[in-house]
């Protein structure tokens, strides 16, 4: 501290090691990069976060009479699908699913007993589904060939036999 001269005012000075100094900004360049990287992921490369779409009853979704009582897709004119799919353990429904190349589809995902993900391999669809709540995603398949699915959190002994396949024809 200082006093200043003529108004007798204390006047103080912020010193910072310049190893310290260094280090804050550092840290603000690593912030800058890495809010760079998220608005690129989320705009540039289309990456999606799946939305809540509903809230069910989990103990009577699957066999209501809402979409969820016959899982499975539904096609449209304009050549798009919605797809219900049930997750329960140890199994999809459906887990076997085709449709044509250059579709968007539409998932809507519920879970019926635990906590269940659903990831297709190879793409950007991954969703965390929570029993009771419907998740929401929508991707289109420009490429033919076969996508696999499965549940990417644990959800008992028989977890690994949990999967399914999308099929995309030409």
């Amino acid at each position: 501290m200082s006093e200043v001269p003529g108004d007798g005012s204390v006047q103080t000075s912020l010193h910072i090691d310049p190893y310290e100094r260094n280090w804050m900004r550092l840290t603000v360049v690593l912030l800058v990069v890495f809010a760079t990287a998220v608005t690129i992921a989320g705009f540039a490369l289309g990456f999606q976060v799946p939305s809540p779409e509903e809230r069910v009853d989990p103990n009577t979704v699957a066999i209501g009479d809402g979409p969820f009582g016959e899982p499975g897709l539904r096609a449209y004119p304009d050549g798009s699908y919605d797809l219900y799919v049930v997750a329960q353990m140890f199994s999809f429904a459906p887990n076997e699913v085709t449709i044509s190349a250059g579709s968007e589809v539409t998932f809507y995902v519920t879970s019926v007993d635990v906590q269940h993900g659903f990831k297709i391999q190879n793409t950007n669809v991954n969703m965390q589904i929570v029993p009771g709540q419907v998740s929401k995603l929508t991707m289109t398949f420009d490429e033919p060939g076969t996508y696999d699915f499965i549940c990417t959190e644990y959800c008992g002994s028989a977890h690994a036999q949990m999967y399914g396949t999308l099929t995309v024809e030409k």
